[in-house]
């Protein structure tokens, strides 16, 4: 019968052959070739794979009887797959297996389109929430001018907003490094312009010929839209 043989036809016509070796194409449906193999159920040097389904809808479940669940999450009870069916038609609700493993199976009336678009905008609005921090920096001199000082500060507020945390960096040239107290009172003012949406999370020290300090985002600034 070709047992030993891939199902998709012929061995001397190869794998574009359409007439497979007495398997009518129904009967492996849902299989994936991995190997050589026989009938479905056995093996010869591969394996075969049947595509999984996560959720067993309407006609796709088999096993009777069922315990049923109704709508609103009440328990109805065990009754047979047909009973089962018939109250979902009379509802205008589709029966979908929720607990295969269970004996008899769990299986709840829904409404399945509405479910799984819920489900997919609920994914979507979960990865477009997530976030990750990441650190970004602004730098600053101690005699900057009010100009540069605003497009800076505007990029600060940005970043925090957004919810990043911020590095202020204050850079000192030449003879600068003598007086940081310059330096110092530029990051504390930054600070105080942004009180609105950060917070302290590292005073002002020094790194070499740098100071730096760093502000979070507080959680009511962070953008949601």
């Amino acid at each position: 019968m070709g047992s030993l043989h891939p199902p998709f036809g012929r061995r001397s016509q190869g794998l574009g052959a359409s007439e497979p070796f007495g398997y009518s194409g129904a009967r492996w449906a849902g299989v994936w070739w991995l190997g050589r193999v026989g009938p479905v159920g056995r093996t010869y040097k591969g394996s075969w794979k049947i595509a999984e389904r996560r959720v067993r809808v309407n006609e796709q479940i088999r096993i009777s009887p069922i315990r049923l669940i109704g709508e609103g999450g009440g328990q109805i009870g065990i009754i047979s797959l047909d009973e089962g069916r018939a109250r979902a038609a009379a509802a205008g609700l589709d029966l979908v297996e929720v607990a295969p493993e269970s004996r008899p199976p769990v299986v709840r009336m829904m409404d399945y389109g509405k479910y799984k678009y819920k489900a997919a905008r609920a994914a979507r609005e979960a990865r477009r929430k997530h976030h990750t921090t990441q650190i970004k920096e602004v730098k600053f001199r101690p005699g900057i001018e009010d100009h540069d000082y605003d497009f800076k500060l505007r990029h600060a507020r940005r970043f925090l907003e957004e919810g990043n945390k911020v590095k202020l960096t204050m850079m000192f040239r030449g003879r600068q490094i003598a007086h940081p107290e310059l330096g110092r009172q530029v990051l504390l003012r930054v600070t105080g312009d942004l009180a609105d949406c950060g917070k302290v999370e590292q005073y002002p020290n020094f790194e070499g010929r740098q100071m730096s300090m760093a502000l979070s985002p507080l959680r009511r600034a962070v953008a949601t839209d």
